[in-house]
C-alpha cells in the first residue's frame, strides 16, 4: 500500500525538475525583473519582463456591468503604472517571492508573492528569452497605516 501511494505521488509531482538550470534561472531573473522592476520603479526592466502581447487580468465578479468581471492590463499600461511608481517601495520592505510551479518545453507556470499582491504567470520561452504572456492577479488587502 505505501509502495503504491509513493508510487502515485511520484507520478503527480510537478516536474519542474526537468526543466534545464539554464531555464530555471531565467525563468526565475524573468519573475524578478517583473517585480524587482516595479517595486525600483524601473519600466524598462517591467517591459522586457513581458510579452506585447501580455494579457493580464483580476477577478471583479459580478459589477453592474458585468458579469464574471474582470479588470484587464495590457502590458502598456503596466508599464505606464510603473513609470509613475504606482509601487516603488523602498529596498528595506522588499518581501517578494518567485516560485516556479511546472515547466513543460517552452511553457512554465509561476507564482509571485508581495506584500501587496500575488500574481501568476503564465510563461513562454521564446529562442532563448522566458517572458511573461499571462498573468491574473489577486490584490491583497492593504494593511491600515500605522
Amino acid at each position: 500500500m505505501l509502495t503504491t501511494l509513493l508510487t502515485l505521488a511520484a507520478a503527480t509531482a510537478t516536474p519542474v525538475s526537468t526543466a534545464s538550470p539554464a531555464d530555471l534561472a531565467a525563468i526565475e531573473a524573468t519573475c524578478f525583473d517583473y517585480v524587482d522592476g516595479q517595486l525600483e520603479g524601473d519600466p524598462e526592466r517591467v517591459k522586457r519582463a513581458l510579452h506585447p502581447d501580455l494579457a493580464k487580468r483580476r477577478v471583479l465578479g459580478d459589477t453592474p456591468d458585468e458579469r464574471l468581471g474582470l479588470q484587464r492590463m495590457s502590458r502598456e499600461e503596466l508599464v505606464d503604472l510603473t513609470k509613475g511608481g504606482a509601487l516603488k517601495t523602498p529596498r528595506a520592505e522588499w518581501n517578494r517571492a518567485c516560485r516556479i510551479l511546472d515547466v513543460a518545453g517552452n511553457a512554465a507556470a509561476v507564482r509571485v508573492e508581495t506584500p501587496w499582491f500575488v500574481d501568476y504567470f503564465h510563461m513562454g520561452k521564446f529562442g532563448e528569452r522566458w517572458v511573461i504572456v499571462n498573468a491574473m492577479w489577486h490584490m491583497k488587502p492593504r494593511e491600515p497605516a500605522k
